[in-house]
Order: structure tokens, then sequence, then C-alpha cells
């Protein structure tokens, strides 16, 4: 059982950083959380970078997604640094497109670490990028939730949009990682967990506590008291363990 560190922090950032860009797109939010988020995300991009670099005798994928995860970092510091040039006007005056640079080039590097996952490169690509979205969805939301205690007169729906985002993204990260060989081989024995098959089961937990902490923070934020807001978020703290449960323990027990 291993997981690859790199791949996973790269998957983080490109995640977390597509979102950034879906929620700053209606230019409602504070300048301050587009810095929020594009530092941590590339400092994530930037031990990617590293990691892909630590692998010892890289392959080509390695190299591509050392190079992407790089140019993540470059394109997050780029989005920043417009970001910070034109705070003046507000956040009106910052082009949300400057935001989508950094996923795409992320979404390419996993593309090259898709190479090294196993599994079948089309699986392999296809459980890295919907694994992305998936925890860069729930990431942002926790994070989003968060900034209404800076930001309070905000309305609820942008973090209403990534809440529903995250239940539809749900559904394709379990698929993926059921197709064969998934995590059924896990449940029925025929992959060893080296746990009895304990592994399989956490597994099962952590997915079906997801959605269903996603639906009660869709119930929640439907409420119109404020406190519903700071609710739903520490509900979205549970949501993230259980979220990262659910990839993360699947791609730790079927890595090659």
């Amino acid at each position: 059982m291993k997981l690859d560190l790199a791949t996973f922090l790269l998957q983080w950032a490109a995640g977390g950083l597509a979102f950034l860009f879906f929620t700053t797109r209606r230019r409602e939010l504070g300048i301050g959380y587009g810095w929020l988020l594009r530092s941590t995300f590339g400092l994530i991009a930037a031990g990617a970078a590293f990691a892909f670099a630590s692998h010892e005798s890289p392959s080509v994928g390695d190299r591509i997604a050392t190079v992407a995860s790089v140019l993540v970092v470059a394109a997050a510091l780029v989005a920043l640094w417009r970001s910070i040039a034109t705070r003046s006007g507000g956040v009106t005056a910052f082009d949300p497109r400057w935001d989508a640079v950094a996923p795409a080039l992320g979404i390419l590097g996993l593309f090259g670490a898709a190479e090294i996952a196993g599994g079948g490169y089309g699986l392999a690509l296809a459980r890295l990028v919907i694994g992305a979205l998936f925890l860069g969805a729930v990431s942002d939301a926790m994070l989003l939730g968060h900034w209404y205690l800076v930001q309070p007169g905000l309305r609820r729906n942008p973090l209403q949009d990534l809440v529903r985002v995250t239940g539809w993204i749900w559904p394709l990260e379990v698929a993926v990682l059921l197709i064969p060989t998934g995590m059924v081989s896990v449940i029925n024995g025929t992959i060893d967990d080296s746990y009895n098959g304990l592994l399989g089961w956490v597994w099962i937990a952590c997915a079906v506590f997801t959605i269903g902490l996603v639906w009660v923070t869709t119930i929640a934020l439907k409420e119109r008291y404020y406190s519903a807001v700071m609710s739903a978020t520490g509900l979205l703290y549970l949501a993230i363990l259980t979220a990262f449960g659910t990839d993360l323990i699947a791609r730790a027990v079927l890595a090659p």
C-alpha cells in the first residue's frame, strides 16, 4: 500500500485553483480571498514540484508533471501579482481569467502523473482529474465558509454553488474508484489491503458520510440565520476528512 505524495499535491493544487476561478468569476468576494487561495495552493503546487523532482529515476511522466507544477506556481504568482496591482480598483478591476491559467496547467500536469499512477492510463487519468476536482471543491467550500467571517454581507450563493458541485462530483469520484480494478476488489478480498478488508469498509463509510454531510450542509444553508453559515462550515470540516478518505484510501490501496 502506497501513495505518491507528489501526485496528490498536484491534484489538490489544481482542484483548489480550479474552484478559485469558479468562485472569483462572479467578482463578488473580497480581494483577500483570492490572495489567500492563490498563496495556499501555490505553495502546495511548489511542494508537488519538489516531490516530483525528488523521485528516483524520473520517467517522462515525472518530468512533465514537474514542469507543470512549476508553471502552476508561476501562474498562481502572476494572478496574485495582477490582483495586488489592481487592488485600488476593487474586486471588479481584476480579470478572473488570470485564475483559469494555473488550474489548466495543473490538469495538464496530471496527464504526466497518470503515466506513473498505474492501473491503465485512461482510468488513472480519470481518477486523478476527477479526484482533483473533488478535493478542490470540498476544500474551497470550507475555506469560503470561513471567509464569511471576513465578509459577512456576502450572499450565500457562492458557497451553495461549491457545496452543490461537490455533490455532483461525488458520484463520479465513487464510480471511477469502483471501476475494475477498483475498490470492489478490495471489498470482496481479491486485493489484500493488509488489514483483512477493513480499509474497504472504511472507504465505504467515508464515501457515504461525505455525501451525507454535503446533503446536510445544503439543508443548513437554506436557513436564513447567519449562524447557519458557520454550522455549514463546521460540517464541511468533517466533509473534508471523509472526502480525502474517499480519495486517498482508494489511491493508496489500489496503487501498483
